[in-house]
């Protein structure tokens, strides 16, 4: 499916920062810590990972979807993201939810995932979620052969990162987060 082996599939990437305007708010102010990043602007109607996958030709075993997630220990609610091939589930029922020590855990609603990451919903990025979050990078994540493409805060467009500075970023913890 995909034209290289890296993910790159047809579209032309840029150095993202010198392409500000397709980069989320926080993304933007995050740059340093992802020296790497790269950009391509992406139909909005096709941000979502089968469909950019298809269109653009890129491979989805080089795609990683980013989830927010909420635990509840009694009346404490956290946050994380969870960072995940798109040919892999989110094990939020055990391997999150024992990580971020919590009784309960389950996808943010989506108005809260939009609201505390400042990005769009369908664009939401491990770089430049608030301080406070872990960054839950699953294991087959960090050891892909080659760069990923995730999301960059918005839906019109995608990021492409080597997995060594997903896992470098702030709060970043790798582990079997998959299901």
């Amino acid at each position: 499916m995909a034209d290289t082996p890296d993910g790159r599939g047809t579209l032309d990437w840029l150095p993202a920062t010198e392409h500000l305007d397709l980069l989320a708010d926080p993304v933007a102010a995050a740059l340093g810590a992802v020296p790497g990043l790269e950009v391509s602007e992406i139909d909005p109607e096709l941000a979502d990972t089968a469909a950019f996958c298809e269109r653009y030709r890129s491979a989805p075993e080089l795609s990683a979807n980013c989830v927010v997630v909420a635990g509840r220990r009694g009346d404490l609610t956290r946050y994380a993201a969870v960072v995940i091939l798109a040919t892999t589930r989110a094990d939020v029922n055990k391997a999150v939810r024992k990580f971020l020590d919590v009784r309960k855990c389950s996808f943010a609603p989506m108005d809260d995932a939009v609201r505390l990451s400042a990005m769009e919903y369908g664009g939401i990025t491990p770089v430049g979620l608030p301080a406070d979050w872990p960054v839950l990078v699953d294991e087959r994540v960090a050891d892909a052969p080659a760069s990923v493409v995730i999301g960059s805060g918005l839906r019109r467009s995608k990021c492409l990162v080597p997995p060594d500075e997903l896992i470098a970023l702030p709060g970043a913890e790798v582990g079997p987060f998959s299901g």
